[in-house]
């Protein structure tokens, strides 16, 4: 029986929805994969709990009644104190900065799995100085799901490059939240600013809805793929098409925000408007390999095709090889939510314990 030791950081929607998929499939993953996944330690950004044996379905509250504030040291001492192999940090956080620990963990032992996209788009010296620091400790990094959620986009990708496959263009719908917007607002007879507002209340968006608007979530993702690909490209590098108004942009207040998104409305009623009878408005992250260029943007698509045909918050990723021609391979599915951002995680998990001893 092969056993992974697995330290959980973030018990938000994501790392919540993990726990509870690793409880439900711990006795199948141990029947037919021969795999004992233990979570010795759950952590959130002010408390862990540590637990020898394998965590219970009341894990919540053992973490509220039994948890305490917590130095990263602390962690690292007890897991070795412990004696864990084939240790396995999950960053399920959205933190700008608990990625600078993960040069730490990786000289601590720790493989990483993250859904946290901020180690794959900061700076290249960054990028390039990880993936050396991964080199030399014999360790692995998995991240599928920092671009489509659970579909299977990056390790496609990755695929093709180490393949010596020449992928030349990738375009996407990377956004779940602008997906749903858009389709919505494009089939509906409602104003913007009510579409904006019911995508909050259905949770779509963030809390602030100009974090989807401004484009720069899509971005980081069109920035990991170009990456993979062997592009040295900077986030600064990339075009962006900024849907907030600067009179409602991160200088002014949410509160401000709100009080004026109708202020949106005559801005798309008129792209609604231009459309031909047969085209919606979709948002839209594209990749040109052979310029190198990186476009974030609205762009108009037919109704048939696989941008144009989308519903719901789902996403579509269209890649262009030169095996392929000038028929793209489509992946379609859903791109957003915490469940399925977790069950790939989760695969993420399984993939890398087959790699271990």
């Amino acid at each position: 029986m092969k056993k992974i030791n697995i330290v959980l950081f973030g018990t938000g929607n994501v790392g919540s929805k993990l726990i509870n998929q690793i409880l439900e499939a711990r006795e199948i993953l141990r029947q037919k994969e021969g795999l004992e996944i233990n979570l010795p330690v759950i952590a959130n950004s002010s408390t862990a709990f540590f637990q020898k044996e394998n965590q219970q379905a009341s894990w919540e509250a053992d973490l509220t009644n039994f948890g305490f504030p917590y130095r990263l040291e602390d962690i690292l001492e007890y897991v070795h104190n412990e004696g864990y192999e084939n240790l396995i940090a999950v960053d399920a956080t959205a933190s700008e900065q608990f990625v600078d620990n993960y040069n730490e963990l990786i000289h601590a032992g720790f493989h990483i799995v993250a859904a946290n996209k901020v180690a794959n788009t900061r700076s290249s010296q960054f990028y390039a100085r990880l993936r050396e620091t991964l080199l030399e400790h014999n360790k692995y990094f998995l991240y599928e799901t920092n671009v489509g959620a659970g579909l299977p986009i990056v390790e496609t990708l990755r695929n093709f490059h180490r393949t010596n496959e020449r992928v030349t263009r990738v375009r996407g719908v990377f956004s779940g939240s602008l997906s749903y917007i858009f389709n919505t607002y494009c089939e509906e007879e409602k104003t913007f600013s009510e579409v904006l507002t019911e995508a909050g209340d259905k949770g779509f968006t963030e809390p602030d809805p100009r974090v989807d608007l401004s484009g720069k979530d899509v971005a980081r993702k069109l920035l990991i793929l170009g990456r993979e690909l062997g592009l040295k490209k900077e986030f600064e590098e990339i075009s962006i098409q900024d849907l907030v108004p600067k009179h409602l942009n991160g200088q002014s207040t949410l509160k401000n925000f709100h009080r004026n998104k109708k202020d949106l409305d005559p801005i798309f009623l008129k792209l609604k408007k231009d459309l031909k009878q047969d085209e919606v408005i979709r948002h839209v992250g594209e990749l040109d390999l052979q310029t190198g260029a990186l476009d974030v943007k609205l762009v108009k698509e037919s109704r048939t095709s696989a941008f144009g045909s989308l519903q719901n918050a789902d996403s579509s990723f269209e890649i262009f090889t030169e095996s392929y021609g000038k028929q793209p391979l489509v992946i379609k599915g859903a791109g957003a939510g915490a469940a399925v951002t977790a069950r790939g995680v989760l695969t993420d998990l399984v993939k890398l314990a087959e790699k271990l001893h």
